[in-house]
């Protein structure tokens, strides 16, 4: 049995997608079935419940889980505030927690995401840090009592895939909770590699947004995250520093 369980429940995706970035939000439930993604992130200003045209909720279905995102918080203390908001607008106690002060790569700033999420899991939200993949900075976070841990694979929209492949192979290594890797990824082989080197699961958007094709992009995504754990599970051959035949070189010949 390979389960994926956050917060006690059980996912049956390891894909997760955000909302942000599409042509036209009307595209998002498509994409949601193609990818049978069934959590799903968003910003929470981009919540508007008064206007009916402008509310990204309306376009998330039921079924799924909604992971708010503390997306525009500069430091711990405006996280929190934002993730107290999503919660008292309905929108459930997972948070997705991102701090970031730097506006030119939009970094992640691990010490306030620590401070925000050791105040939020005490209060009881399912939290999900995004972080740059840092081991001591991932083993506060547990401390903290984060649900999961988020490490970026490359700077947020850059599509340029796990520019920190080791520092998460290690936090894969050495952390005792689901690692998603969030941010970089741009291509399906780019979320089958994270997957092949035992990330529990991959957030992307920003891929499926601004493919060509988003719903079939959606189901590209689904397929490579579902073949990459398969492979990871099933345990890969030995690598070789040598040739070795597949077949024997010797025997018929000699007969």
């Amino acid at each position: 049995m390979d389960k994926l369980v956050i917060g006690g429940i059980e996912l049956d995706s390891r894909l997760f997608i955000g909302t942000g970035k599409f042509p036209n939000k009307k595209v998002i439930p498509n994409v949601i079935k193609s990818s049978k993604a069934k959590v799903i992130t968003m910003a929470l200003r981009r919540v508007d419940l008064n206007s009916k045209e402008e509310n990204i909720l309306d376009y998330i279905p039921k079924d799924c889980i909604l992971l708010p995102n503390t997306s525009g918080a500069r430091n711990a203390e405006e996280a929190v505030r934002i993730a107290r908001l999503a919660k008292a607008m309905g929108c459930g106690n997972w948070i997705k927690i991102e701090v970031i002060s730097d506006n030119k790569y939009l970094l992640p700033d691990n010490f306030e995401t620590i401070k925000a999420t050791e105040i939020l899991a005490k209060e009881g939200f399912i939290v999900l840090p995004y972080m740059s993949p840092d081991l001591m900075a991932a083993k506060s976070l547990v401390s903290a009592g984060a649900a999961a841990v988020m490490p970026l694979g490359a700077p947020i929209g850059t599509n340029k895939g796990l520019q920190t492949r080791e520092l998460i192979r290690i936090l894969i290594d050495e952390i005792d909770l689901p690692i998603i890797v969030d941010a970089g990824i741009g291509k399906p082989s780019h979320a089958a590699e994270a997957m092949e080197i035992g990330a529990a699961a991959v957030l992307v958007n920003t891929a499926i947004a601004t493919a060509g094709d988003p719903v079939k992009m959606g189901k590209a995504f689904s397929l490579s995250v579902k073949a990459g754990r398969m492979a990871y599970i099933s345990k890969f051959g030995p690598e070789k520093n040598y040739a070795q035949a597949s077949s024997p070189l010797t025997g018929f010949l000699n007969m």
